[in-house]
């Protein structure tokens, strides 16, 4: 491990005390207007060049060190919590009802300051540093928000990299992969319609419901009957709405589910699957079904080099640091900024025994024991592919 994991150490109280600051007054997608204000009133005061309200509230940090003409690399962390109540018990718990920083986006936010404040403290690397606090990741498409607001253009990056708390690794343990390592995000909404009646005269009107039953038992059959078995995905269905009496056959009934891939021709493969399911449906059972399918969030694909150059810079600050044997079926919006750059994302471990509480779990609490790891990853890569006489663009 480096020398001067003494001087991130000594950063570790204030940024702890930070993160659970940031913890006990969470905000959702796109409000999160206290935490952008924070992080801009911090790296303002350690000189940097900052930019506030791109895509929203995001906030973009730009340090600079050595000569003209120099590679730029980005460094992102997201900002926005989830919306639903803690029940974690600990001091600085969530003081929003219904809501709840239940993912560690403070935890990113502190490591990613923290680098900025070990990285304006040490200069070791010749180029542009552009810090990026990013809103929106649960679902929202923040990422997307800002490349659209101009983030790449008016903050160029050779690279750009980005880590994830993950409860299921020991805690400072590190892990990532070329290629895919997060699934891509669909969901799908289906309205079965039929044109509801008396439920002690069925004959009378297309049964809605029994149809959106059908439905979902045909809808579960894809994965196994559809997609190759050396592919993988993964489809539920998490939502099935109808009815308010037990003797009205309901007019309409809705169904709600995700699909996870790794590969967007499997992505076309399904969705094609459930539009010819509903229209099969549909004609059987004389109702008339919708199918609305949506996809929030591609696959997260790392750039092999990016990854190579994630994993080296992981060598030199933690001792367990493995290549990751699959990749995971969540999601993350990250995705969008690995389709616009070069770059890489990881996981760094969480862990802290068997009881870990998952990510969105109610429980869940960012280990503050895995912030100096956090930072001297960050700190490393930006030293090791901003060193001089080096072009992260090669």
């Amino acid at each position: 491990m480096r020398a001067d994991f003494a001087e991130i150490d000594e950063l570790v109280p204030a940024l702890t005390a930070l993160r659970r600051d940031i913890h006990a007054h969470p905000e959702l997608a796109f409000a999160e207007h206290r935490t952008a204000a924070l992080i801009a009133q911090e790296l303002d005061g350690l000189g940097l060049e900052v930019t506030t309200g791109i895509g929203g509230t995001g906030v973009v940090g730009t340090l600079r060190n050595g000569g003209d003409n120099r590679p730029s690399l980005g460094l992102r962390a997201d900002m926005d919590a989830l919306p639903f109540n803690e029940e974690s018990g600990v001091a600085h718990a969530s003081k929003t009802p219904g809501t709840f920083h239940g993912c560690g986006h403070d935890g990113h936010v502190a490591m990613l300051l923290g680098a900025a404040r070990h990285l304006v403290s040490t200069r070791r690397f010749d180029g542009t540093i552009h810090f990026i606090f990013q809103p929106a990741e649960e679902g929202q498409a923040g990422a997307r928000a800002m490349i659209e607001d101009g983030l790449f253009e008016r903050f160029p990056c050779d690279r750009v990299f980005a880590l994830h708390n993950w409860p299921d690794l020991p805690a400072g343990s590190i892990r990532t992969r070329a290629g895919p390592i997060m699934a891509s995000a669909d969901r799908f909404e289906i309205a079965v319609l039929g044109r509801g009646g008396h439920a002690a005269l069925p004959h009378q009107t297309p049964d809605a419901l029994l149809a959106a039953c059908d439905l979902v038992t045909q809808i579960n059959t894809i994965i196994a009957r559809r997609v190759p078995a050396t592919q993988s995905a993964v489809l539920s269905v998490t939502q099935l709405h109808g009815g308010q009496a037990h003797n009205v056959i309901p007019a309409r009934v809705e169904i709600m589910g995700t699909v996870r891939t790794f590969d967007a021709k499997v992505q076309d493969m399904i969705e094609q699957a459930i539009r010819d399911i509903a229209a099969g449906v549909a004609l059987g059972s004389g109702t008339t079904i919708e199918v609305a399918y949506h996809r929030y969030y591609p696959a997260t694909i790392n750039d092999p080099v990016a990854a190579d150059e994630a994993l080296a810079a992981a060598r030199r600050i933690a001792t367990d640091v493995a290549v990751a044997p699959e990749p995971a079926f969540t999601s993350e919006d990250f995705a969008f900024m690995l389709q616009a750059r070069p770059g890489a994302y990881l996981w760094l471990g969480q862990g802290r025994g068997e009881d870990t509480p998952a990510l969105h779990n109610p429980r869940y609490d960012f280990n503050d024991g895995v912030i100096a790891t956090g930072i001297a990853w960050f700190t490393e890569l930006a030293e090791q592919l901003l060193a001089p006489d080096t072009n992260p663009a090669d």
